[in-house]
């Protein structure tokens, strides 16, 4: 084989390397990859359908209910202008209360119930998850263009 044909089957070889490399990083990137939505944004149908994303929020007064023999969960997260149920088997966090903000990472099944598979929760009494101010910023704003009045927790970076 003349040493031109070899470098040209080199270069191919190394192209098809490249590419099979790129695809593998690509696909693994986007397996990983979570979106944040909001209730309102939910509704309007903006969530991917069977693919694991983020819903945030505050959690509504009142909401939390705890199964007395199983680790389940339930209660609602909002935006203020919509809400959505949410399921999560598991122990929440410590600092989980009713009234604060939340993310949740999960699934959305066909009955609009979103089951979550991790909950997380504010760090402090002035903290709240940066996607879950602006979407509470964005239905205050909507709020005051309506005619009504919200009381919202300014968050702090």
């Amino acid at each position: 084989m003349k040493s031109r044909y070899k470098r040209a089957a080199f270069i191919v070889t190394g192209l098809v390397a490249i590419a099979i490399a790129a695809t593998l990083v690509l696909n693994a990137f986007r397996s990983n990859l979570v979106f944040f939505f909001t209730p309102t944004q939910v509704f309007k149908g903006e969530a991917p359908k069977n693919i694991s994303f983020r819903i945030g929020g505050l959690v509504e007064q009142g909401s939390l209910k705890r199964s007395a023999d199983t680790l389940e969960n339930q209660f609602v997260v909002t935006d203020t202008i919509k809400r959505i149920n949410v399921v999560y088997t598991g122990i929440l966090p410590d600092l989980f209360r009713e009234g604060k903000g939340v993310v949740a990472q999960g699934k959305l099944n066909q009955d609009g119930v979103f089951h979550a598979d991790n909950v997380l929760a504010k760090h402090d009494e002035n903290y709240m998850p940066p996607e879950a101010a602006e979407a509470l910023k964005q239905a205050n704003t909507l709020n005051e263009k309506t005619g009504k009045t919200l009381v919202i927790p300014e968050a702090k970076p």
